[in-house]
């Protein structure tokens, strides 16, 4: 189930409970589901019952609470924990788990994209000056409205260094950008969107560090930071993001090759975490608390040179990943104007992936079992969603690093 799946869901449970009486509030046209924050437990959680509790005329946690008994009806939700002034935690079937990951990998590199190029009939018109930065970051942003159905024209204040096209990949001709789009009634070319790109310059000139790292300085600091245009961006340690991220990738595509020699490939079911937590409850169906992971005995596992050190695989906890991973599509249409977020995005799922790697393949005499060849296909969807996000950003995701 993923997070737009999840949220309708949500949405479902409301309007059971106005149509019984329970509620009586007009049903939002969405309802917001994201990982759990501190305090919080299980795979989302969403903050719906207060945003309906003031028109509902009941506390917070009462509209949770009749929320809650409608959750637990949804087939695929296996349980929801109210904490704090009423935030709703929901727990998935393990089902939910391997719906995703056999979503992204029937998209493939395109998870989160949107139907086709020009499927949102919306034309957008980027305007920025030509200075290295901007140029970069309306590039980036072309692509990931692309990637969103928008038909996206960039227009230079002057023209780009040729350097700037054949180094760094910008201002090539996209084959689906219109040359001019005409209104219905035959008057003049109709902007949808008009943006100005004009992000703080870059201080120094980027070139010198390639496309991938000259790319990512520039991508991944705030439009209103200032980049660091260093060399700590080709340095191949934890302290770079930008190698944390292309590591992880390079390590999935790795895992495949070495399943395949073992005579085993991915098969998207259930992933749980493997610390096998239990969920503490006061009676049947009535949790008390949010769970807490139950002690495991030790695992020896061969030492791994993973940057950052990997969690042992007997304490890695999948939740995050499996939601960072659902939650790609938002992402995607909230870096339509801010390839930074993407950015940040992709270092998160990286640094989600890494603990996970270790126990993906079966130690010694052990077997291929069906545990290892869903953790295979989550790792795969993990790599597929790096890849897809890195080359929207214009960079290049290695299968060797």
């Amino acid at each position: 189930m993923t997070p737009v799946e999840l949220s309708r869901t949500v949405l479902h449970a409301v309007r059971r409970a106005v149509d019984a009486g329970e509620l009586s509030v007009t049903v939002p046209e969405r309802a917001v589901v994201t990982p759990p924050g501190p305090g919080g437990c299980g795979d989302f959680a969403t903050n719906i019952a207060l945003q309906l509790a003031r028109a509902a005329g009941q506390p917070p946690r009462r509209v949770a609470e009749i929320l809650r008994a409608r959750l637990l009806d949804e087939h695929r939700v296996a349980d929801v924990v109210v904490t704090g002034p009423g935030f709703l935690n929901l727990r998935l079937e393990g089902t939910a788990s391997a719906d995703l990951v056999g979503e992204i990998l029937r998209r493939g590199r395109r998870y989160g994209h949107g139907v086709g190029s020009g499927s949102s009939g919306t034309f957008v018109r980027l305007r920025c000056p030509a200075e290295v930065r901007a140029v970069v970051v309306a590039d980036a942003i072309a692509r990931v409205r692309r990637s969103q159905g928008d038909l996206v024209r960039v227009q230079y204040d002057g023209p780009p260094a040729v350097e700037w096209t054949s180094e760094l990949g910008v201002g090539a001709a996209d084959p689906h950008e219109p040359r001019s789009r005409s209104r219905t009634d035959g008057g003049d070319v109709h902007v949808d969107v008009d943006l100005t790109v004009r992000p703080v310059p870059a201080p120094a000139d980027p070139l010198p560090l390639g496309r991938d790292a000259a790319r990512w300085a520039l991508l991944y600091p705030a439009a209103h930071d200032r980049p660091r245009i260093t060399r700590e961006h080709l340095v191949q340690r934890e302290t770079n993001p930008l190698f944390r991220v292309r590591y992880a990738h390079a390590r999935t595509r790795a895992l495949l090759r070495n399943a395949a020699d073992l005579g085993f490939h991915p098969e998207p079911g259930p992933v749980r975490p493997m610390s096998g937590p239990e969920h503490a409850t006061s009676g049947p169906g009535q949790p008390a608390t949010c769970p807490v992971p139950a002690a495991s005995s030790p695992v020896r596992r061969p030492p791994t040179p993973v940057p950052p050190a990997p969690t042992p695989a007997h304490e890695t906890d999948v939740t995050p990943l499996l939601a960072l991973l659902g939650d790609h599509p938002r992402v995607l249409g909230a870096a339509q104007d801010a390839p930074d977020r993407l950015a940040r995005h992709l270092v998160a799922v990286a640094d989600a992936t890494l603990p996970l790697l270790p126990a993906v393949l079966p130690l010694g005499e052990e077997k291929p079992s069906a545990a290892h060849r869903a953790r295979l296909a989550l790792a795969e969807a993990a790599g597929t969603v790096l890849a897809g996000g890195l080359s929207l950003l214009g960079i290049d995701a290695p299968e060797h690093l």
